[in-house]
């Protein structure tokens, strides 16, 4: 019996050349527009929520301590007191009087300062030559607190409503100055030559180039300006004041009255947070291309 060897000969893998090669296998996840609205519109109701729970318990912690006299009541009144103490001050008639001379100071100074400010900084965005002038100088002046200018206002002008008026428009002239500025420089240049495309005169480049497309800096000027103002506003009602809600805090400093001081700290803080809204309305209403841009 004759042994038959088998020969294997080598040769190259089985290769199946009617299967394409296999690729990673692409997950498709669904988009649910629906879906991520309802989160959104969650997420901002959550927002507001946190907003409104977190001051109200502050407030009822606050009332806690004062009722368990963790805290003296002549050192820190209770929220109850304070309350108390708006209606005694209206019945007298002392609030009411004072919130429209304060706002009158304060609008006055914001819209003096804030006029100003936009005048500068308009010609100094777009004129080298009054940029050299007197940005240096500016610059130099927004870097002294407004409180240390009392002193020497009320030299210039006197203790009347001019020194006052005085120090709120010096407070507000930097805010709407800085942003106008920065806002016309940071337009792009080819922009401008349009309006030279179209023979526009320089105040019509002004008014219809340069002035809309800075206008969001210039309003964040604004609402800046506008905070700056209440803040000079109480400094100024320092100044030997007879009337204004600076009165109603002097007096009761006098007469030790904590829960009258209290009181008129916190009608400033709502007229700050009153202005702001009011800024951002009528940011929001100029520019309604800005809220959808950003999902309001």
């Amino acid at each position: 019996m004759t042994d038959t060897a088998t020969v294997v000969r080598a040769g190259p893998p089985d290769t199946d050349t009617t299967t394409p090669p296999q690729t990673p296998a692409v997950v498709e996840r669904d988009f649910h527009p629906d879906a991520h609205e309802s989160r959104r519109t969650t997420m901002r109701k959550l927002s507001v929520g946190v907003r409104f729970v977190v001051p109200v318990l502050l407030v009822v912690m606050w009332q806690l301590a004062a009722a368990s006299e963790l805290v003296s009541p002549s050192v820190l009144p209770g929220p109850l007191t304070i309350l108390e103490s708006y209606r005694e001050l209206w019945q007298i008639g002392d609030l009411q009087a004072a919130l429209p001379i304060s706002l009158q100071r304060a609008g006055l100074g914001l819209l003096i300062g804030g006029t100003a400010g936009l005048i500068l900084g308009i010609a100094a965005g777009l004129w080298a030559m009054a940029e050299r002038i007197y940005d240096a100088p500016l610059q130099m002046l927004r870097t002294i607190p407004f409180i240390a200018m009392v002193p020497l206002f009320v030299v210039w002008f006197g203790i009347g409503e001019e020194s006052k008026v005085a120090l709120i428009v010096g407070a507000s002239i930097f805010p709407v100055y800085l942003n106008t500025y920065h806002g016309i420089r940071a337009i792009d240049r080819k922009l401008l030559e349009v309006g030279q495309t179209f023979a526009l005169s320089r105040r019509d480049t002004i008014r219809l180039v340069v002035v809309p497309l800075a206008m969001p800096s210039i309003l964040v000027g604004w609402r800046y300006a506008a905070g700056t103002a209440l803040l000079a506003l109480v400094a100024a009602e320092q100044i030997n004041t007879t009337s204004g809600i600076g009165y109603i805090l002097n007096t009761a400093n006098q007469f030790q009255r904590t829960d009258i001081i209290i009181a008129g700290i916190l009608v400033y803080a709502a007229l700050g947070i009153l202005v702001d809204v009011i800024m951002r309305l009528i940011e929001r209403a100029a520019l309604p291309w800005r809220a959808t841009h950003d999902g309001h």
